[in-house]
């Protein structure tokens, strides 16, 4: 089985993995800008983004219920949510502006998620392989040219809200391709209403995997620019390149774990990527020039973009098909969190320590996943017994 019969096993979600990763490599590459143009300090701008994380926390409470009730619909509806919020914002004048302008945003970003991974994790039972790390690749390949277009638009002066406009518009004409009619779930529902058999320390432990992950990618996608330009004092296209290169690598660490996986236990692979990202999270806060800043970014984005995909992989492989659905429902909401935390938990810990110290924090929690965390989830992925895996 090749790369190409992967894409085209996961031909009608890919679209909405494409288009997220455009709309939030734009929102990297602007920051600088957007943060100035609301006239927010560190702590102001981690604020708002807390306030916008409440609204996806939210927003991923209720995907199951809207992925239900909207059918076949369902992608389409939470792309078209999407594509309004982040028209927002580029507008931002004010705290309380941006605020509300990222509880939109994250709020129809993470229902939109949550929806499309449910939905992979259905096409991924149906077609018998792993889809998820190739289309969290294809998310990161469209974040990192997305990030360099917005950065050179950024140094020409083009205003953000022309960049989320083009971004919208692309993604409006591939919308109607979003129409998928969810087979697994109809054939599973009786199995995982109530969740029987399902381990909580598991599930817990694969959240906690995966909400470390995702925050140290998000933190990274939206302080990198600013740590170039504050820290080292390069332009606005050199610090765009900061989650440019984040993205570009996780995408090449993303189709290498999808390569992985035929190969190497999911958790010999996420300790491995964990530990590297650890030390690129420590390379990237404290290099003394920009190429080594940017090594380090690449680093952190070759080895966290295994961590949420391979943690699913390693879930569904776990439990049996009738759970499946279930559980990775439940690993997501809880690892999707630090998509959103990420971010804000940077502003507040740049505003009290710096830049520099708060990369390396995150350094350390990502440490905590090859230490603690991965040992811990070999044991509770066979009832307590540990297994070789």
């Amino acid at each position: 089985m090749s790369i190409r019969d992967d894409i085209i096993a996961s031909r009608i979600p890919a679209p909405a993995f494409i288009a997220m990763g455009m709309f939030w490599g734009v929102f990297g590459a602007y920051v600088p800008w957007i943060k100035a143009q609301a006239g927010l300090n560190d702590a102001d701008f981690g604020l708002a983004l807390l306030f916008g994380a409440a609204g996806a926390v939210g927003a991923m409470w209720i995907a199951p219920k809207v992925d239900r009730g909207l059918g076949a619909y369902a992608m389409v509806g939470g792309a078209v949510a999407m594509v309004a919020a982040f028209i927002l914002p580029g507008l931002a004048n004010s705290w309380a502006f941006f605020a509300l302008a990222m509880l939109l945003a994250m709020g129809t970003s993470g229902l939109l998620d949550v929806i499309m991974n449910a939905r992979l994790s259905g096409i991924e039972v149906e077609a018998g392989r792993s889809l998820m790390n190739l289309n969290h690749a294809l998310y990161s390949f469209s974040y990192g040219v997305a990030a360099i277009g917005a950065g050179l638009m950024r140094e020409a002066g083009i205003p953000p809200i022309a960049c989320f406009a083009l971004i919208g518009l692309g993604t409006l004409i591939v919308t109607p391709g979003l129409r998928h009619e969810d087979k697994i779930s109809n054939s599973d529902e009786a199995g995982t209403r109530h969740g029987f058999g399902l381990s909580k320390p598991l599930l817990i432990c694969a959240g906690l995997v995966t909400l470390i992950g995702f925050m140290a990618e998000q933190a990274t996608e939206g302080w990198s620019a600013l740590h170039l330009e504050r820290s080292l004092g390069v332009g606005a296209a050199e610090g765009a390149m900061g989650p440019a290169i984040l993205g570009f690598t996780m995408g090449i660490g993303r189709l290498t774990g999808q390569v992985l996986t035929r190969f190497v236990s999911e958790g010999r692979a996420l300790q491995g990527a964990c530990a590297l990202a650890a030390l690129g999270a420590v390379l990237a806060a404290w290099a003394p020039t920009p190429a080594l800043v940017y090594m380090g970014f690449a680093v952190i984005g070759f080895g966290v973009s295994i961590t949420a995909p391979m943690t699913l992989v390693w879930i569904a492989k776990t439990l049996p098909a009738g759970q499946r659905s279930l559980a990775i429902s439940r690993v997501v909401l809880v690892g999707y969190t630090g998509f959103f935390i990420g971010p804000p938990l940077m502003g507040f810990l740049a505003q009290a320590f710096g830049l520099p110290m708060a990369f390396t924090i995150l350094g350390a929690l990502l440490a905590l996943i090859a230490i603690v965390l991965v040992p811990a989830l070999r044991v509770f992925a066979r009832g307590g017994q540990p297994v070789q895996t």
